[in-house]
């Protein structure tokens, strides 16, 4: 039996039928006429799609869900609206694609980390387990690149738009796994309206750069980092959300740069999910180890992995300063990968830290506490970093590459040690903020040593 957003179920009544077919008609009608009747006349059918279900009672099954998607429409199609004579005009073939992405797999939320009980135990006591099925998503996430492929090449087709058909399947498989990762986090949003405004906003900033790579590079790509993704998820290191964005992430690390660039960056994520089990009893007794035993989830992904996904972006785009990206790439994952080997060895350490910004001792997991074994930690994981950048070909000078990934990575995990003590103490960022803005800095710091090393 398909699982049902709850939000759903209040509207679920006997003498209610089953309107998704009927539905799903309507919005694949809609696509077809979009190119003929203009933006204006969709926008007001839409509209009054929109008010006929909203005032139709509870007649439809998963009321909800509908009304949700149908005001997603409503309101990507008034943005295209209103910016239709404008230098960023949000493109008509983007608004469907995003649509069919969002319409594609609805009611059925094949991304939701399901849990269930489980009596097995002695004493009646009761386990929660993981549920998720990665050939059903494997499934879902296939038909919502063809979906959205097929929709916005429709309206390109019919509207002759200078754009690629080779650009419409990259952004096309950008948004595809941009809506299941969406759908995956949890939220008290309505996923109808997260899903497909979050994948219309990153399809038309991706839309904006007008790059592309030939589809066969873009689906090795997604399946490379999807697959890794799933082994992480199967070695408990990874949550749903975290498996889908690395899939995100390594996609477009990929194709912006190359396989060697994500392979770097999925080092940090592998000795991070490794590390974090070291002693991990020790730590969860005295009540500072990671939480859900360590299971990384979207938020530790994308506030390490941010700045790394920019600048490879910024590599693609700007080749002509790929080789300061690079140190500034490799200063970023230094940064990621050096403080969390500073927080989970460094933790372990015999004796009490000490508070980075003032040196008294404090308690053993305080937010900016350093120790001797921390800093060290720090030292061996931003050199290792180096090394491997040199090894996997990402850098071409080994020397360089580990005297800035150190430096970078050693100086990045003392700003977040110092952003820790200081505003994540105070409770004006949080863990992850913290993460974030000290990995930039990991880069910054990194490319100035690039800049006074060379001159």
């Amino acid at each position: 039996m398909p699982y049902m957003n709850r939000a759903a179920m209040p509207f679920k009544k006997e003498n209610s039928y089953h309107g998704i077919p009927v539905i799903h008609t309507l919005y694949l009608l809609l696509i077809l006429i979009a190119p003929f009747a203009g933006i204006n006349l969709v926008f007001l059918l839409s509209i009054i799609l929109f008010l006929a279900i909203r005032f139709s009672g509870n007649y439809i099954k998963h009321y909800r869900d509908v009304i949700s998607l149908c005001f997603s429409l409503s309101l990507m199609l008034f943005v295209s609206f209103i910016s239709g004579n404008s230098s960023y005009t949000y493109p008509l073939y983007i608004v469907f694609a995003a649509f069919a992405v969002a319409a594609v797999g609805n009611h059925n939320h094949s991304f939701v980390e399901k849990e269930y009980d489980s009596d097995f135990k002695p004493k009646f006591r009761r386990i929660k387990r993981r549920s998720f099925s990665i050939f059903w998503s494997t499934a879902v996430l296939g038909i919502r690149i063809v979906a959205a492929f097929l929709a916005a090449c429709w309206i390109v087709y019919w509207e002759k738009i200078s754009v690629s058909y080779n650009m419409v399947f990259f952004i096309a498989v950008i948004g595809a796994v941009t809506g299941s990762l969406f759908e995956s986090i949890p939220s008290r949003i309505e996923r109808n309206i997260s899903v497909p405004l979050g994948v219309g906003m990153t399809m038309w900033i991706f839309e904006e750069f007008r790059y592309w790579v030939p589809p066969e590079k873009m689906l090795i790509a997604v399946t490379f980092s999807f697959f890794l993704g799933v082994l992480a998820y199967r070695a408990k290191i990874a949550d749903v959300s975290a498996l889908l964005s690395a899939a995100l992430l390594g996609a477009l690390i990929i194709v912006f740069t190359d396989l060697s660039w994500f392979l770097l960056l999925s080092i940090f994520f592998i000795l991070g999910g490794g590390f974090t089990r070291y002693k991990y009893k020790y730590k969860k007794s005295i009540g500072i180890a990671q939480t859900k035993e360590g299971i990384r989830s979207y938020e530790n992904v994308f506030s390490n992995s941010t700045a790394a996904l920019i600048l490879a972006i910024a590599s693609g785009i700007f080749p002509e300063h790929s080789i300061p990206i690079v140190y500034a790439y490799l200063g970023t994952i230094a940064t990621a990968t050096g403080d969390t080997l500073a927080s989970e060895i460094g933790t372990t350490a015999k004796g009490r830290p000490r508070m980075i910004t003032t040196l008294k001792f404090v308690e053993p997991g305080t937010d900016g506490a350093v120790s001797l074994l921390g800093e060290i930690s720090s030292i061996f994981a931003s050199a290792l970093i180096g090394l491997l950048a040199y090894i996997l070909g990402v850098s071409d000078n080994l020397p360089l590459s580990v005297c800035i990934a150190t430096v970078g990575g050693f100086f990045g995990t003392n700003v977040d040690s110092i952003l820790g003590a200081t505003l994540q103490k105070n409770g004006i960022l949080s863990n992850s903020g913290v993460n974030f803005l000290a990995t930039f800095a990991g880069a910054g710091i990194s490319v100035g040593l690039y800049f006074l090393i060379t001159g």
